[in-house]
């Protein structure tokens, strides 16, 4: 029996779990990579149908090649309307580019410079053809931006994030270095989708091998201006000094050759589990419905380092293009995404003593009450927002924030001197602080959420998924309070039916219900083909599984009832 510890199925029950959840793929399961990548070259998506057409979610295009979702033309017609949107807002710095090792981002990555360079972009690529995590662009866009008013930078990420090895990504982080938001995004997408209908006609491009060699596409040193600077955002000689050994298992992703030059710049007793790459993610347990996926958030995708936890005193993994942590306990193996988030957020407003007072803390509408229980006692505001990183960029930007995190593993915030650090997602200092609180505190970092369940009472979370068609989707989306008819939730009195975050009067893409005693949010996945209920309760598990059974009647009903129409 794997022992999951204290993130066991009761933390993440998802219907209709897989026999093979947690062990390692069989043969049948692996992509054939020559396929999907001829798939992507000689597939012609149909903008006409809906599915098809260039669709920005939470952060991005993504979709695979053989469902004809992520293909030359989708990367051509989105690269393309970039140029456009950069010549419409004048922005005239250089354009950071990286990938993940997904199998498609490498000839998305291809199709991406052929335009780029054909429109005479200055484009930054990695020494040595090297994959670049997403943080790390977002760290580069905003190193160089830093005291510039113009000749700003911005930058593009080949990713479909922890998403399965058959699918891709594409996203565009502007000027402010983190995901785009919904106005730019909106443009991006209205232009891409009308060069897709007119079939690429008039998009500039040349060759791989002219805009590979192109006077305006330079090599740029991600790798060491990142680790050189880590020192700045995370207290490293509180790590070293401490002697603690530290466990990382990179999943095969973009951030796999960063770990060891980490480990020697700052002299750390940091071992690799695992330094393989391979685009079919053989090596990556089973996730819990039967798809490979490089979750670190997931017990399932994170069985291998869960069984090895003994062997340190902190281990951490970091997903495909390492935005996402997952944190592993000696004593309580993969912690839940909602405890590391309150423990991190709870030791940086204590410890980064040059954090400005005014300093707030942001966290997504699927993200635990306990965060404003410990916030409210730090006497710090909490900015509550839809899901989707974006949403925190400006206040990580302009120092409003020093903390922003979501449910699903994601996280950064600010340096040590209170200045921005990135405006996307960094799993790479989130797992890095795990290590820094575990020396500093000098006590399993599993303790001290158990020390936050003694003071606020103890919170019971749960997310279940379920596969969902784009149309589904779309109808989730846009529900309104009004087809919400239930007034009471596993027998408390709902007081508050939520489409519009609290924090920024943005709609949620879904809703949020809430009674006395817990609450649920039900909305569609921006970046997969499933609905996601999650649910808390302040009461006991019982409680919880009756928000989350009734939660489910509360949609199934309200997605049925065709007498109501969204806002």
């Amino acid at each position: 029996m794997r022992a999951f510890d204290s993130f066991n199925r009761d933390n993440y029950m998802d219907a209709n779990i897989s026999p093979l959840a947690g062990k390692l793929p069989i043969p049948s399961m692996l992509i054939d990579v020559p396929r999907l990548i001829t798939a992507y070259y000689s597939e012609i998506p149909d903008p006409s149908i809906l599915a098809e057409r260039v669709i920005f979610g939470t952060s991005g295009h993504r979709g695979s090649s053989l469902t004809k979702t992520f293909n030359e033309w989708h990367i051509l017609a989105i690269s393309e309307a970039i140029c456009l949107f950069r010549q419409y807002q004048k922005i005239n710095g250089p354009l950071f580019l990286g990938m993940d090792t997904h199998a498609l981002s490498v000839p998305a990555f291809a199709s991406a410079l052929e335009v780029l360079a054909a429109h005479d972009v200055e484009v930054m690529i990695a020494e040595n053809d090297e994959y670049t995590p997403t943080p790390v662009i977002s760290h580069a866009i905003l190193t160089y931006n830093r005291n510039r008013s113009t000749g700003l930078a911005d930058g593009i990420v080949i990713t479909p994030s922890h998403n399965p090895p058959h699918d891709g990504g594409f996203k565009y982080n502007p000027p402010s270095g983190g995901p785009a938001d919904n106005e730019i995004t909106q443009w991006i997408e209205e232009k891409a989708n009308a060069i897709l209908k007119n079939k690429l006609k008039n998009i500039k491009r040349i060759s791989f091998e002219k805009a590979k060699n192109a006077s305006t596409t330079h090599r740029h040193d991600y790798l060491h201006h990142y680790v050189n600077d880590l020192a700045n955002v995370i207290d490293m000689n509180v790590i070293k000094n401490s002697g603690i050994k530290i466990g990382v298992d990179p999943l095969g992703g973009a951030g796999v050759n960063y770990w060891e030059p980490i480990a020697e710049r700052y002299q750390l007793d940091l071992t690799i589990l695992n330094k393989t790459i391979d685009p079919t993610f053989c090596f990556v347990p089973v996730d819990w419905d039967g798809e490979i996926r490089m979750n670190p958030a997931s017990p399932y995708a994170m069985t291998t380092l869960i069984e090895k936890r003994h062997l340190f005193d902190i281990a951490f993994a970091c997903d495909t293009d390492h935005d996402r942590h997952g944190i592993v306990s000696k004593k309580a193996g993969l912690l839940p995404s909602n405890h590391y988030l309150c423990i991190a957020m709870d030791y940086l407003f204590k410890h980064r003593l040059s954090w400005s007072k005014k300093m707030g803390v942001g966290k997504t509408v699927v993200t635990t009450q306990m965060i404003d229980r410990l916030a409210n006692k730090l006497n710090r505001s909490v900015d509550e927002v839809p899901v989707g990183f974006k949403w925190f960029v400006q206040g990580l930007l302009d120092g409003t924030l020093g903390f922003g995190g979501e449910q699903s593993a994601g996280a950064s915030f600010s340096r040590i001197d209170g200045t921005v650090w990135t405006t996307d997602k960094d799993g790479m200092i989130a797992a890095l602080l795990s290590a820094e609180i575990t020396a500093h505190e000098k006590t399993d970092i599993s303790t001290l959420y158990e020390n936050f369940e003694r003071e606020f009472g103890k919170m019971y979370f749960q997310q279940q998924n379920a596969q969902a068609t784009l149309e589904q989707r779309e109808k989730l989306k846009s529900l309104s309070a009004s087809q919400i008819t239930f007034t009471k939730l596993a027998g408390d009195n709902i007081h508050k039916i939520l489409t519009k975050a609290p924090g920024n009067n943005e709609a949620i893409g879904g809703i949020k219900v809430i009674s006395d005693e817990g609450w649920f949010v039900a909305r569609p996945s921006g970046t997969e083909a499933i609905y996601e209920i999650c649910a808390e309760s302040f009461r006991d598990q019982s409680h919880l599984e009756k928000i989350l059974n009734e939660a489910e009647i509360i949609v199934k009903k309200a997605l049925t009832d065709t007498s109501t129409s969204g806002e």
